[in-house]
This record gives C-alpha cells, structure tokens and sequence, in this order.
C-alpha cells in the first residue's frame, strides 16, 4: 500500500519513510497521542528513562562505555535525561518546600537558593566543568571532551536520581540535624558513585591509577566550581 509522507510528502512503502524515516502510523492529537508519547518517551523499556536509570545503577560504567562505542538506540539521550532529572528535582524541591538549607550566612543561603531556582542551568554548567577535569587527567583513554560530556552527563543523572529519592526522606524528618547528616551522606555517596562508575569505566587502568586520577579530577571540579560560585557572589551580592 503506497503512503503519502505527512512530513516530507514522499510516497512509500512500509511502516517508516524512507527519506525522513517518520512513522507511517501518524495520526491526529488525541488524547490517546498524548499518552504514547508520554509512555513511549517516560516509560517505553526499550528507550525510557527508566531503562536508562535502571542501567546506570546496574553497570553504569560499562553502559556508558557501550553508549560512547555507538550502542546507543535502548537508551534516552544523556542530555534530554540530565534536563528532565534536574527539573524533576527543581520541581519537587518548590512544590514540597522541602527545607535543604542548613543555617549559615544569608549569602551562602541566597546563593543555594539561587541554584534550586535555575537547577538545569547549575547541571549544564557543572557538567562541563566535570568533563574538562575528567578529560585532563584521563587523557590517555582516549575520548574526546565532547564523549567525556556524555560520560558526565550521564553520571550526574545517576547522582541526580538519588538526590530526588532523598527529597522525601528529607521532608518527612524536617529537622535541621537531620538535614545535615543526609546531605553530608549524599556527598560520600556522589563520590562513591563516581569511583564506581570510574572503576567500570576506565577498567583497562590500574584501579589504583583510577582512584588517584578521580581524587584529582574532583579536586580540581571542586576548585573551577568554588572559583565561579566566588565571581558569582561577587558580582551579584557585593560580598
């Protein structure tokens, strides 16, 4: 049966155009429409976020490592997820009024304030910063700073989907001390997820040259990000 393209008008054959390669199945928004985007994209096993997450807590090393190689069609863009993650925890963080701040100056408050507000942005500027320490001191792996963009990107959405699993907890005890210690946690839990996911990773490396390079690429994270949050402070609070 020959199929007029809804998006380029070329006539086919088969369930996809062969010259955009959109789906002959396009049909009127519904309600139903709706739904199987919903589905497809938040749901589907094949190319969900759950299948992503679920994979990033399994083998997240070696996931990543078969993504970067090409293996990449069961899988939800590294980009796309890091963005709906770090809204996700936005949006819970304002709509619970979950307490995160731990008393100090009311410039580190308002500065902390300030990332909760515009957290996709904070992602996309620390990812970066993780793929330039990375790259530098795992140079001899052989990726390019943009496959090492991907590779961050991927593992600040597997520390992304733990901070939001611990929103609730946070809420539910709402007590300051209690605040403090899961934040103090989340920490030793962040860098124990990036020794991890580094371990399977660079896995043709000695493990002991693997745990220094990461000490050393975090440090200097760690410095870049304080730099910035000082000029950021600077500029917009006038410490």
């Amino acid at each position: 049966m020959k199929i007029t393209c809804k998006n380029c008008g070329h006539i086919f054959e088969g369930r996809y155009c062969n010259h955009c390669g959109q789906s002959a199945n396009t049909h009127r928004i519904d309600a139903q429409f709706l739904w199987e985007d919903i589905e497809h994209g938040l749901l589907h096993y094949d190319k969900g976020i759950l299948y992503t997450a679920k994979q990033l807590f399994l083998k997240p090393g070696y996931v990543i490592k078969d993504y970067i190689a090409g293996k990449r069609v069961h899988h939800f863009r590294p980009i796309s997820l890091a963005i709906v993650l770090a809204t996700l925890y936005a949006l819970v963080y304002h709509l619970t009024h979950v307490n995160l701040i731990v008393k100090g100056s009311e410039n580190s408050e308002a500065i902390f304030e300030k990332i909760i507000e515009h957290y996709y942005w904070f992602v996309f500027i620390t990812i970066p910063i993780f793929a330039l320490s990375t790259s530098l001191f795992f140079k001899k792996a052989g990726y390019n700073f943009w496959e090492y963009f991907i590779f961050e990107a991927l593992k600040v959405s597997q520390r992304l989907i733990v901070h939001i699993l611990f929103l609730p907890i946070i809420l539910l005890l709402n007590h300051p001390s209690s605040t403090d210690l899961i934040i103090k946690s989340l920490l030793i839990v962040d860098i124990a997820l990036i020794f991890w996911t580094n371990l399977q990773f660079f896995h043709q490396f000695p493990k002991f040259k693997i745990f220094y390079l990461t000490v050393f690429s975090y440090l200097l994270y760690s410095f870049i990000t304080t730099v910035l949050l000082i000029l950021f402070m600077l500029i917009f609070f006038k410490v």
